[in-house]
């Protein structure tokens, strides 16, 4: 009975301990995110570049990426367009594409009243800061299919009471890549920074022609730099 007894209190304790870990690993992850299980997060996804009302096929992946992501946290998803207007509310936004070409125009609406320290050049192929992330005065440049970033930042409007997430990538391909890296990597990431509440990150994405969207990295922390501290 003492054996039986011991056993039973020792699986009890183990099951107690492991659902404990995995609620502690959900927190996390909810945190690095903004969001709060059994609430509804808002997705706004901008426009297929020059093709207004239409939505690039790797940037309707992200928004997979990001249904798979919200779900496993307990949340559910709306989703609108870049020409969405008013504030996130009691809902975590997740606003997915570039201002160039006026993508997304949320995003750059975003960018104007937040990051200060953000610029991401209009798209002219004539010119080699084409779509380029520009933070603090150093230039990202966009190598199309080679090597391409994406910004992402996390902040909350002071009207609002929830967070937006932020991924501005400089192609559909950047946008689909920062969110499955942050999706499988935010832990690694979240060690990084000061705070989760505010930050803005450079992702870079590396032998496109080869890996597509899978080689993801983190460049740097831009924090200071974007929100001009």
């Amino acid at each position: 009975m003492i054996g039986l007894v011991t056993s039973l209190l020792g699986g009890g304790f183990v099951w107690l301990w492991e659902r404990l870990k995995r609620a502690r690993a959900v927190n996390r992850r909810a945190a690095f995110f903004g969001v709060r299980p059994g609430e509804t997060c808002l997705i706004v996804l901008g426009d297929k570049h020059n093709a207004s009302g239409t939505a690039a096929y790797r940037d309707v992946r992200a928004v997979v990426e990001l249904t798979l992501l919200i779900g496993e946290l307990g949340c559910r998803a709306s989703v609108e367009s870049g020409a969405f207007r008013g504030g996130n509310g009691d809902r975590t936004e997740f606003c997915v594409g570039g201002p160039a070409g006026g993508s997304n125009p949320r995003t750059g609406g975003h960018l104007a009243a937040h990051l200060p320290g953000v610029t991401i050049h209009p798209y002219d192929r004539a010119r080699p800061e084409s779509v380029a992330i520009e933070v603090g005065g150093e230039k990202f440049l966009f190598d199309h299919g080679n090597q391409e970033y994406a910004l992402v930042a996390k902040f909350t409007p002071a009207e609002s009471g929830r967070p937006v997430f932020l991924v501005a990538g400089q192609s559909s391909v950047a946008n689909l890549a920062a969110i499955h890296f942050l999706r499988r990597d935010y832990a690694r990431v979240a060690e990084r920074l000061p705070s989760v509440e505010r930050f803005c990150l450079l992702i870079r994405v590396s032998d496109i022609r080869t890996y597509e969207f899978h080689r993801a990295t983190l460049e740097r922390d831009v924090t200071a730099a974007a929100f001009g501290w």
